[in-house]
């Protein structure tokens, strides 16, 4: 029976877990936090539950085949509902838009500001549906580590296909002239913590992920993902040691040997690392042990977007707002010059709010709302001090959406809390705060992330949203599916 370490308990590493765990391996989960789900963490105060990190679901599959490979079924531990009025858009001009997937809806409700746009929502549609099912075919269901996996005929013809030097910005003007349009689609840049105008159109594809296939939500919370993969894990055997941090993953001969902790050294004959890979390497592993990992190399990846994170406890509810809101400012491209230009906070921010008191009541006291409040952000660096402006702009951000409808949000507020990227870096291990790791804002950075097996250390893997296929809730359990496949195989 083979003994694996598995460093962090986010979902890509319990998905993992859970996997060689139903295949006969030892497996140890090692945690630093008192509590497993890395980035998705939730926080319960004065009645009011929030779900820190991701709450978009989608790709239910993701999920399910965690369970059907263990022999479970996934309803004994998982409850998933569908949300009809998926996300509701507030733009500058006045103008509603609840994304659906009824196509006939979508084009009404974009013809109230752009007839012309309208017209064209059906060929965007087919153009993200192919860019969807060729990144399914190509890139989400293989780990793409042997060369044989990148360079043959299919792969090269999948990449003259979705024309990787195409940004999404361009993409989108050649079907929609209207800025609402843009800011709509072009807003699922974010989801891999990059700027429409730089990341490649490919991430388009999120258009019809969600728009045709379905946002979900989960019963109790999103949170309710990590405890039902918990669940499952101890019960496939698998140990999990909370509050217990690696220090150093011990290499002897370019080989795994263990990770030392403050408990000790554990043996192991393998390693998984789910946590920030740039992360990883720098503060777990000596640098002569990673001769293709150098310290400048790693220093040379532009990190992805953070998050500024409002925690809103109000005794008030507001029935505009819908399970997912997306309030947009009159020039959203200014957004992405603030956080990666400048390296500020952005000026006039786009602003997510998830409400999902929403969906289910018993998450806020009666009459009250959970409002998880996001703003996209700058990655850490010494220029910029979240701490000194923290409290300034959560004012800011507050005094906006009482300007934009939320009356008297101010004077209602029970319970408040603020996250910085500087918070998340801390208890996540996001290298310098971002979210995804590194940006896809370039063609290398988008298609060629760490590598999910190291080059220079036998037995070492990573898992995760930093490493291959890259960041969002189901992609990151299927991370963990295909490594523990890859480590069989093998």
């Amino acid at each position: 029976m083979k003994k694996v370490i598995i460093i962090g308990g986010g979902l890509g590493g319990l998905s993992c877990a859970i996997s060689l765990a139903a295949n006969g391996y030892q497996v140890t989960i090692v945690e630093k936090e008192a509590t497993l789900g890395g980035k998705l963490k939730r926080i319960e105060e004065d009645g009011y539950t929030f779900d820190l990190g991701p709450s978009t679901i989608t790709m239910l599959s993701a999920f399910e085949e965690v369970f059907q490979q263990a022999g479970r079924k996934i309803d004994d531990y998982l409850h998933f509902y569908r949300i009809n009025n998926m996300t509701r858009h507030f733009f500058s001009d006045g103008h509603l838009l609840d994304l659906t997937d009824k196509t006939e809806e979508m084009e009404q409700q974009i013809s109230e500001y752009s007839i012309s746009d309208a017209k064209q929502y059906r060929a965007f549609l087919e153009h993200s549906q192919k860019l969807y099912r060729i990144s399914e075919k190509r890139f989400l269901n293989t780990l793409l580590l042997r060369w044989q996996d990148r360079i043959n005929l299919h792969l090269l013809k999948s990449f003259v296909q979705i024309k990787p030097f195409t940004s999404m910005t361009q993409s989108l003007s050649s079907f929609f002239s209207h800025g609402n349009s843009q800011a709509l689609f072009g807003r699922y840049a974010t989801y891999v913590g990059s700027a429409p105008n730089q990341a490649p159109q490919i991430f388009t594809m999120m258009a019809f992920l969600e728009g045709k296939l379905g946002i979900f939500g989960v019963t109790g919370g999103t949170y309710s993902i990590v405890s039902a993969f918990e669940k499952l894990a101890v019960e496939l055997g698998v140990t999990i040691k909370k509050s217990c941090e690696v220090h150093k993953i011990h290499v002897e001969s370019a080989t795994v040997k263990g990770v030392e902790t403050e408990e000790g050294l554990f043996e192991t004959d393998l390693v998984v690392a789910n946590g920030d890979a740039l992360t990883i390497y720098q503060q777990l592993i000596d640098e002569a042990h990673r001769p293709s990992m150098t310290n400048r190399k790693l220093a040379s990846y532009e990190p992805s977007l953070s998050g500024f994170v409002l925690l809103l406890g109000v005794s008030k509810q507001y029935p505009q707002l819908e399970h997912h809101n997306v309030f947009f400012p009159e020039n959203y491209q200014e957004e992405f010059k603030d956080i990666f230009t400048k390296k500020q906070l952005p000026d006039n921010p786009a602003i997510y709010i998830c409400y999902s008191g929403k969906s289910e009541e018993s998450l806020a006291p009666t009459g009250h709302s959970n409002l998880f409040i996001l703003i996209n952000a700058p990655y850490l660096t010494e220029q910029y001090a979240f701490d000194q402006v923290k409290n300034d702009y959560a004012d800011k951000i507050i005094q906006t959406l009482e300007k934009k409808g939320l009356s008297n949000l101010r004077q209602n507020i029970m319970y408040q809390k603020i996250i910085t990227p500087g918070d998340l870096a801390a208890y996540s291990g996001a290298h310098r705060g971002a979210i995804y790791g590194m940006s896809s804002n370039t063609f290398t950075q988008a298609f060629s992330k760490i590598r999910n097996k190291s080059r220079d250390i036998k037995n070492l893997w990573f898992v995760g949203g930093s490493t291959h296929p890259g960041g969002g809730t189901p992609i990151v359990t299927k991370s963990g599916q295909l490594v523990a496949k890859e480590i069989m195989r093998e």
